[in-house]
């Protein structure tokens, strides 16, 4: 996994824009959502996020990235047991044969909260 593996960072929440390293926008397909910032649930190691609109090819072929995984750092703050996932946060996307394709891209927002 790609990314930064420190403590603190802004909360990932759903406001945040999230990207594959080719444009395609990474959501949560399902989300725990147990805490909300400024109304939008923050996002933890418990939910799956997939990919969409990821122009990425290989010769020619179409490779788009279909998921994405984030690598959180275990002692960091918890919801519900779970990981919060941080702008900071290890995280990289994959193609549908599993083929990491590269980092994923976390805008945060403004509205964030700083965790340490």
């Amino acid at each position: 996994m790609s990314g930064h593996s420190g403590n603190s960072g802004v909360c990932i929440s759903a406001a945040s824009a999230m990207h594959c390293p080719h444009g395609g926008r990474v959501f949560a397909a399902s989300a725990a959502g147990a805490v909300r910032v400024d109304g939008h649930p923050v996002h933890t190691a418990l939910d799956v996020f997939a990919v969409t609109g990821c122009a990425h090819t290989v010769d020619g072929v179409p490779q788009p990235c279909t998921s994405a995984r984030f690598d959180p750092h275990a002692r960091g703050v918890l919801v519900d047991g779970a990981p919060v996932l941080l702008d900071t946060t290890a995280a990289q996307c994959f193609g549908a044969a599993l083929v990491p394709q590269g980092p994923v891209v976390v805008s945060a927002g403004r509205q964030g909260v700083m965790c340490r």
